[in-house]
């Protein structure tokens, strides 16, 4: 069985609930700016997804994470960023590899208007690296990250404009995708930051709900917004449209189900919050080529 890990932080700093090892798939319903703690990064037992934007310096070491069905290494230097409700776990690093972990909200990302192709890609699920680090990053990632523990909101919100202005920077001296796969363009005008919170609030009812029996008119509602303008809204900013986000996360589900459980493949799609089992192989086929069953044995063959 291909065992599919995550991180262990600080237990005496509640930045996320504690892993329950019973269970394969932990959803984190957290949603704050925070940081983890800069730790020694280990192997665990199972796929975690949380809502936040994740970035990750690496401050010695390497860690190999597995990210959308791929395994992607990060080494010594380094600096990536990725959307937590792709689920992903580190499932191989050097001894005494340590990293910088610092989660942004989704708001802080739809709030930069000026980053449209970098904010798309990163809501489609890329794993962004930066090609151009500085000299002072080392030092100033472990200082936020203290900032950030420290509980003062003066300084908090200090740290919120400088890692604002980091990713800008990022933006403008260059980004790949690791995972070497190109993305749409979306965007929200400057002055939309009432758009913004709604289109945070629909993301993050997506993410606690998507495995229940809901649709893109609920999901507009909750967002206090019309069905049809939230619709609107939510593809503009986030480059696809509410159903689509809502099948994508409980294909998200599925796949971690797949690799980290034995359960039946019906269980599979009941659980990962589809309907009907023909519905769940039909969207599970279209998103990754090939059946659930023929996934689950194309991943433990890797092992």
């Amino acid at each position: 069985m291909h065992i599919v890990p995550a991180v262990i932080r600080d237990e005496s700093v509640p930045v996320h609930p504690e892993h329950d090892p019973r269970h394969p798939l932990v959803v984190f319903g957290d949603h704050r700016f925070c940081s983890g703690e800069a730790s020694l990064v280990q192997v665990m037992p199972g796929p975690h997804m949380h809502s936040q934007v994740e970035l990750n310096f690496v401050l010695k070491g390497k860690m190999t994470y597995w990210f959308d069905g791929r395994e992607l290494t990060i080494d010594e230097g380094r600096l990536c960023l990725f959307w937590g409700m792709i689920p992903h776990q580190v499932i191989s690093r050097d001894e005494g590899t340590r990293f910088v972990c610092l989660y942004v909200p989704m708001s802080f990302f739809l709030g930069l208007a000026s980053l449209t192709r970098f904010r798309d890609a990163v809501f489609r699920g890329a794993m962004i690296e930066a090609l151009e680090l500085r000299s002072y990053d080392n030092e100033i990632f472990e200082r936020w990250r203290d900032e950030l523990r420290s509980g003062d909101e003066g300084l908090i919100e200090i740290v919120r404009n400088e890692l604002g202005a980091r990713v800008l920077r990022i933006e403008r001296d260059g980004w790949r995708d690791l995972r070497e796969e190109g993305s749409a363009i979306a965007r929200l005008g400057v002055n939309e930051s009432e758009r913004v919170e709604h289109v945070e609030r629909m993301l993050r009812y997506i993410a606690e709900n998507a495995l229940n029996d809901i649709s893109a008119d609920d999901v507009g509602r909750n967002s206090g917004l019309h069905p049809n303008y939230a619709m609107s809204v939510f593809k503009r900013a986030v480059g696809i449209t509410i159903n689509q986000a809502i099948i994508r996360h409980r294909l998200d589900t599925a796949q971690s189900l797949l690799i980290a459980t034995d359960l039946p493949i019906t269980d599979v799609a009941f659980d990962s919050g589809f309907g009907s089992v023909s519905r769940f192989y039909q969207a599970f086929s279209e998103r990754f080529g090939m059946r659930p069953k023929q996934y689950r044995a194309s991943m433990r063959s890797k092992v």
